[in-house]
């Protein structure tokens, strides 16, 4: 195992973190001892990168508690809690509680209404946002799926060409 990550900023429990994956972030929320809490879609893989966007398309996610490091793989990430100025912070034992109490629930999943992001304002600020799901984002994202889609077919068709 590789140690843990340095923390770019001191981490404090209940934080948000973002961590970006290329075209959309993941989001988490900071429990101490070095682990997050987040809502992951069954088909995202932690540090996956690109290759998580399957979650696109994904109906069902889980809570699940990580070390910090192992969500963040090779990508960066940073503390963000975006909404402070707007909205009061829960305090930290009720975030960090329900978060816990959340640990291992599959729940209803959907990139524009039940994502991580708005997962995790939820636990921090009773209310649950997101501004990265975006028209733009979106048309984006599934460009991307569907490249990534359309390059797993002609994989395949050429896997089964050689093997006849």
């Amino acid at each position: 195992l590789e140690a843990p990550l340095p923390s770019p900023v001191a981490l404090k429990p209940g934080d948000l973190i973002e961590i970006s994956r290329g075209l959309y972030e993941h989001w988490a929320v900071y429990v101490g001892n070095g682990d997050v809490i987040h809502l992951a879609p069954t088909s995202e893989v932690a540090g996956a990168g690109f290759s998580s966007i399957g979650s696109l398309d994904a109906d069902t996610a889980v809570v699940r508690r990580d070390p910090l490091w192992i969500v963040v793989g090779a990508d960066s990430y940073r503390v963000n809690n975006k909404y402070d100025r707007r909205y009061s912070p829960q305090p930290v034992r009720e975030i960090i509680q329900a978060a816990k109490e959340a640990v291992g629930r599959v729940m209803p999943y959907s990139v524009f209404s039940k994502n991580c992001e708005h997962f995790v304002t939820s636990l921090r600020y009773g209310v649950a946002k997101s501004d990265q799901v975006s028209i733009l984002g979106i048309v984006g994202l599934a460009a991307v799926a569907t490249a990534t889609v359309l390059i797993g077919r002609v994989l395949t068709r050429r896997h089964e060409e050689k093997d006849d």
